[in-house]
């Protein structure tokens, strides 16, 4: 399928996911929302618990079983609802339209297949091809992902691979059958900072050749400012701001956002103590009322504590689930 620029993609739609667990119901996700177009790049930025991967495999349809029970909400791809799909609808979609790159490649690999046989086994049964041409077509791919010596390492065990090749491997493997659409969780999680550059450029760069959407799912907000065109925060299993990135670093819109940006790392504070944000994420087993956030927040008042902030409109297609997002911006 040709991808238009700039079409919709993916809609994702006041989401709700339970955890139903012997200690309660967590509340993991509550009420998600937002869409990519083609060729954009959403980064989904917050801290460990947030509901950032939670978000991603319900996309996918890998999160349909208990304990997890999606309470409410829409996903759409192309303007089909995928919630309501049957399981081979779903089974259809996942690898050919849409694929995940899953945080660690050492876990999400099979151990005691070969890399090679990993990709070729996907190519022979959805694409029908033979051994020889699915083999040609993995050393192509291993070749993309920029893995040297590929015809040799295609017969390799993913053991035998660095964390950094096995992070190109999962990429050649998601991209096997051309997706419209690609989820990274967590792509550069324990590669070393050459390395994490080298993934990036890789994914902007195949992104830019097949006008992917991207999804990218991360806490560092390096990172993000070099490859993002929106930025999604999340807290609390909810979106807290929705917003173009550079306008989001210029004047972030909530409290949160802006907490996160204080904990940067600056070269002109050097010598000073690293901000942090106090206190810790709540339990999804029991959110507190109101704000979420207003445990930590330096600027809670008494209306964070008892009234669910809705999300306000700031222009520029920025969205602020705060009380106060108009006072936060204007003050950044």
């Amino acid at each position: 399928m040709t991808i238009v620029d700039g079409e919709l993609l993916l809609e994702v739609e006041d989401l709700h996911v339970e955890f139903r667990t012997e200690d309660g119901v967590a509340n993991v996700l509550n009420g998600v929302g937002y869409h990519v177009r083609a060729g954009e790049t959403v980064a989904v930025l917050g801290e460990s618990g947030s509901g950032k991967s939670v978000t991603a495999q319900t996309i996918m349809g890998i999160l349909d079983m208990p304990p997890a029970v999606v309470t409410e909400g829409s996903v759409r791809f192309h303007g089909e609802e995928l919630l309501s799909a049957t399981p081979a609808r779903r089974a259809e979609i996942r690898g050919e339209s849409m694929a995940m790159i899953f945080q660690d490649a050492l876990s999400a690999l099979n151990p005691v297949f070969t890399v090679g046989f990993q990709i070729e086994e996907q190519l022979r049964v959805r694409r029908g091809m033979n051994r020889r041409e699915a083999r040609q077509r993995a050393i192509e791919l291993l070749e993309l992902v920029k893995i040297p010596g590929a015809k040799q390492r295609v017969r390799e065990y993913p053991h035998q691979f660095s964390g950094g090749m096995r992070q190109r491997a999962m990429i050649a493997m998601s991209l096997a059958l051309d997706p419209e659409l690609l989820i990274a969780d967590e792509p550069t999680t324990a590669l070393d900072v050459t390395v994490q550059a080298q993934i990036m450029d890789l994914l902007a760069e195949i992104q830019a050749e097949r006008n992917m959407g991207l999804i990218l799912i991360t806490h560092d907000l390096a990172v993000v400012a070099e490859v993002a065109d929106r930025i999604a925060v999340m807290y609390a299993g909810r979106i807290v701001e929705q917003a173009d990135v550079a306008e989001l670093f210029r004047a972030p819109g909530h409290p949160y956002t802006e907490a996160l940006m204080r904990s940067l790392p600056r070269l002109d504070l050097k010598g000073q103590t690293l901000q942090t944000i106090k206190g810790l994420p709540p339990s999804l087993l029991d959110i507190p009322p109101g704000c979420p956030f207003h445990p930590r927040c330096e600027r809670v008042q008494d209306k964070c504590r008892t009234e669910r902030p809705e999300p306000l409109g700031l222009g520029f297609g920025r969205v602020s689930a705060c009380h106060f997002a108009e006072e936060v911006v204007s003050r950044a």
